[in-house]
């Protein structure tokens, strides 16, 4: 089996879920849920194990992803919010050397292997592209992020994850195999996801389920890369040496192993991060593992991991209300769970980081995302120049050639 990625059909509504050349792909829908508000996880929950065992499934391969599979994506605030369950019509998956295809279709009618590898053509490339603000300007995020800095300074809480946003317009209709290419390309540690127009490659594992073994990847604390090696050292150095790094990073730590020690035993959290480099930033990181102590499957436990420290900050409650009050815009889907699950209850959730979605109704409009942890000693022009950083890995899949 060749990539995944080129085996996708021209169409906006590809699935994605592939980090160095594994994973799983699909397209069309056979069923779909979409839902909102706070209830959205467990709702979704409700849903997708009801059409699992009213399903007819005949499933040989028996490893994660085969078999019935749904991708999600689901809002990072259920006010207002907006999440969408796809069960696709044709998944191939790969994974350790073994590939399969599943398809599905509504109760009553009629799928069949031979019908479900189509015709695919190259993508096309976006042509020129212009950029314009997104829900504010920079210099107004600037001063959410003053704002920030001050409120935490006085005691009302220990960190916050601001976000922003920027549009661009294209001179051709996006094609998300295209982005989806660059983007494994360029990022091959990455999840690059695809769910619903919403487009991207996370560096950070929400949750993977499989079997009874359970691992999240804590991201928090950023650099820049660099080309030269000398200076890419010292860069990291300085990230690991860095008190306002490591004090973002071990909120986000400690969230994550809180909401996993409620349904894990054997935790293993290490006691210093590592530094995961990527094509434009250095990531502190830290795995987090433990065996499953109940049946919770994949998207229960996303459920109970969202929003991490990372996405949004610490104490949960207060961050969430301060994004509320001064962030200025509307996340969507950005900042959270994306990725897939099976009728087994394993699955993968990424956060969706390093993203950007096509607009519904004009596919030469995307818009991309970046956020960055506030704490005591965050400086704004220094955030503005990571938010930056981090918007780099959309924008140079934005400018593929034709």
């Amino acid at each position: 089996m060749g990539n995944l990625l080129s085996i996708l059909p021209a169409a906006q509504d590809v699935l994605a879920w592939v980090r160095d050349g594994e994973g799983i792909v699909g397209w069309g829908s056979a069923a779909r849920f979409d839902v909102s508000g706070p209830e959205r996880f467990s709702r979704t929950h409700r849903w997708w194990s009801r059409l699992c065992a009213e399903a007819d499934i005949d499933d040989a391969v028996l490893c994660p992803g085969s078999g019935p599979v749904a991708f999600g994506s689901f809002g990072f605030d259920s006010q207002p919010g907006s999440s969408v369950l796809i069960v696709p019509e044709v998944v191939i998956g790969h994974r350790a050397g073994k590939t399969w295809i599943t398809t599905a279709s509504p109760q009553g009618s009629q799928s069949s292997h031979e019908s479900a590898l189509v015709p695919t053509s190259a993508p096309g490339g976006p042509g020129r592209v212009r950029w314009l603000d997104g829900s504010r300007s920079i210099a107004d995020w600037k001063n959410a992020v003053t704002e920030a800095i001050d409120r935490i300074g006085r005691g009302e809480l220990d960190k916050v994850v601001l976000a922003r946003d920027v549009v661009a317009e294209s001179e051709n209709e996006l094609d998300a195999r295209g982005l989806l290419q660059q983007l494994s390309t360029t990022f091959p540690a990455c999840w690059a996801f695809s769910v619903d127009r919403l487009v991207g490659a996370t560096p950070e594992l929400l949750v993977r389920r499989e079997g009874d073994q359970v691992t999240s990847r804590v991201l928090a604390g950023t650099v820049r890369s660099d080309s030269d090696s000398s200076e890419d050292g010292r860069l990291a150095a300085e990230l690991l040496g860095s008190e306002k790094d490591q004090e973002e990073h071990s909120y986000a730590v400690a969230s994550v192993a809180a909401a996993l020690a409620a349904h894990c035993t054997d935790l293993d959290v290490p006691e210093q991060p590592t530094v995961l480099r990527l094509a434009n930033v250095q990531h502190l990181a830290t795995n987090v593992t433990g065996m499953l102590a109940d049946e919770a499957p994949a998207l229960v436990l996303a459920a109970s991991l969202h929003p991490t420290a990372a996405v949004c900050g610490t104490p949960t409650e207060r961050a969430f209300g301060l994004i509320r009050e001064i962030e200025g815009m509307d996340r969507g889907r950005y900042a959270g769970p994306v990725g897939w699950m099976d009728s087994r209850g394993d699955g993968e959730f990424g956060i969706a980081l390093r993203c950007g979605e096509i607009d519904e109704h004009d596919p030469r409009r995307i818009r991309l995302f970046a956020g960055c942890g506030i704490v005591a000693g965050s400086d704004p022009e220094s955030e503005v120049a990571e938010s930056e950083a981090k918007l780099l890995a959309m924008k140079a899949a934005l400018e593929f050639p034709l």
